[in-house]
């Protein structure tokens, strides 16, 4: 069985068996061991690198990671530095239409912007990874799902920590009725920004 790399695992992964077949990958034994040939690499940019994005693209650095785009550039000056060879941009817009080698995107704006700046990526074809919230409402929502469908790309929004062991198992006592009928939750957060609310059920 032949290697198949990064890359192209995500086209093939997105739909795209001709993508798939079109890439030829020298196995990593072959550039030396242990070390991950740039063939197989994903080339990403970052739209909003300030805050949480900055987390996200810190993690990916095994990546190349090829562009990163913020408008206050004092703020994105840290992981400017952190990652020289990455061409650096204010307008996310702009960075997309001159990078035509980026692969995907790491959106973490501040969450108004989120859906735009999905949206514009996954119009030009690029796999997105988009923090919490990816929209403002439902229709939005669905305008981003329904474009990235049709452009047979992967996406993933920054909600994995709702898949922890402990949420999915609350998850199952709540759904299987051992505990009986749940009339009311009462969630909190330590992040004043998400607000504090209340959900009833009938």
């Amino acid at each position: 069985m032949k290697p198949i790399a990064r890359r192209a695992f995500l086209k093939h992964a997105a739909g795209s068996a001709a993508a798939l077949a079109a890439w030829q990958i020298v196995p990593r034994h072959v550039l030396g061991q242990g070390q991950t040939p740039p063939s197989e690499k994903i080339n990403i940019a970052g739209i909003g690198i300030g805050g949480q994005g900055g987390s996200d693209i810190r993690q990916l650095a095994s990546e190349n990671i090829v562009a990163l785009c913020d408008v206050d550039q004092r703020r994105a000056a840290g992981l400017l530095k952190t990652f020289p060879q990455a061409k650096p941009y204010q307008d996310y817009r702009k960075m997309l239409d001159e990078m035509k080698e980026i692969d995907a995107v790491v959106v973490g704006t501040p969450d108004h912007m989120h859906a735009f700046a999905s949206m514009e990526a996954i119009r030009r074809g690029k796999h997105v990874y988009c923090e919490k919230p990816l929209t403002h409402s439902v229709w939005e929502a669905r305008q981003v799902a329904a474009a990235a469908r049709d452009k047979k790309l992967a996406t993933q929004m920054g909600n994995q920590g709702q898949a922890s062991t402990e949420t999915r198992l609350l998850c199952e006592y709540v759904w299987s009725g051992i505990i009986g009928p749940v009339h009311e939750a009462h969630i909190w957060t330590d992040r004043p920004s998400q607000g504090l609310f209340n959900e009833y059920w009938p």
